[in-house]
């Protein structure tokens, strides 16, 4: 194998890598539990009724937080500087199976799809357009569908863009959401469905992909459980330990079944563990090992945390004076 092509491989094996960890969490979202639901969310129907000479559209959709941690599951699909960009996914796929004429013909109608539902050329090729007027200014705007779904997903949800967010404000944040809705249901649907095609390509061995990118843990099952962990204290200050198997610096106190649990308590302030008649000394660590928290088994202890100090009751006036005190 030349290098040039070596290198091609690699680039599109962290690509199709990135993306199926990334599908796979995608398709772990609560949105996708129900997929014939989820597949009538890509185009939503409106009930349609007449009232003493006036008509009306009745729609419903998901709330809007369990549609925004979708959108934040696909950003990087649809984000071009992502590994797992879609179309770069697309792109790798059409290089494994370039000399496979019926795989090579599904892809290019994925990629055609994709253009059109979630980067249209035009206004004119978006599902819809809206067009709004202020009976008082007569002011008025025209936004198409994929302009203002584009406004919900990063000027509403993971970004604050101030350009999309001043374009569409005419318009309100219900009409954002009502566009956003289908764009984010296509292309969960999308990811799946391409995630199952790569699966398949990997298992008939045209791609070469890790094993483990398929077992990997993607998202979490519970936030509450319970496991065994070593635990030591010490006073703030003391020498942190090297690593997970050095020994502890002198200072440090091993925290075992002899331990006084309300002592412990006492000088954690109470913060980091609550002391039942039953459970040994033990904190479950979280999944973030950088809040202040006792490390588990193999890792590191950290200095527990002083304990917080009530606000008071003017804290406007403390933090003005904070400020004060530190200017020039």
């Amino acid at each position: 194998m030349a290098r040039n092509e070596a290198e091609v491989e690699q680039r599109n094996q962290q690509c199709l890598e990135a993306f199926v960890v990334r599908a796979r969490r995608v398709a772990e979202h609560s949105l996708a539990g129900d997929w014939e639901k989820l597949v009538a969310l890509v185009n939503p129907k409106a009930e349609v009724r007449c009232e003493n000479g006036e008509w009306w559209l009745l729609y419903e959709l998901p709330a809007e937080e369990v549609v925004e941690s979708a959108a934040a599951r696909i950003r990087p699909i649809i984000l071009k500087t992502e590994d797992c960009f879609h179309m770069k996914v697309l792109n790798a796929l059409g290089y494994a199976c370039r000399e496979l004429p019926r795989d090579a013909e599904r892809v290019q109608a994925v990629r055609a799809e994709w253009k059109i539902r979630v980067d249209p050329a035009t206004p004119l090729d978006a599902a819809y357009r809206v067009l709004v007027a202020d009976a008082v200014t007569g002011e008025e705007h025209d936004l198409d569908a994929h302009r203002l779904a584009m406004a919900w997903i990063y000027g509403d949800v993971v970004h604050h863009d101030t350009e999309r967010r001043k374009e569409s404000d005419p318009f309100g944040l219900r009409d954002r959401f009502r566009a956003a809705v289908p764009l984010v249901a296509w292309t969960m649907v999308a990811t799946i469905e391409l995630l199952n095609y790569i699966e398949a390509l990997w298992k008939d061995g045209v791609l070469q992909l890790r094993p483990e990118v398929f077992d990997v843990q993607v998202a979490m099952k519970s936030t509450v459980w319970e496991e065994p962990v070593q635990m030591a204290i010490a006073p703030v200050g003391t020498e942190l330990p090297s690593s997970a198997t050095t020994a502890m610096p002198e200072g440090w106190l091993p925290v075992d079944k002899n331990t006084d649990l309300s002592r412990l308590q006492s000088i954690l302030g109470g913060q980091l563990l609550h002391s039942t008649s039953t459970a040994p000394a033990t904190a479950a660590p979280s999944e973030h090992a950088d809040e202040g928290r006792l490390e588990d088994a193999g890792a590191t202890p950290l200095t527990a945390p002083p304990a917080p100090r009530q606000p008071t009751k003017d804290w406007q006036a403390v933090l003005i004076e904070r400020w004060r005190m530190m200017q020039p």
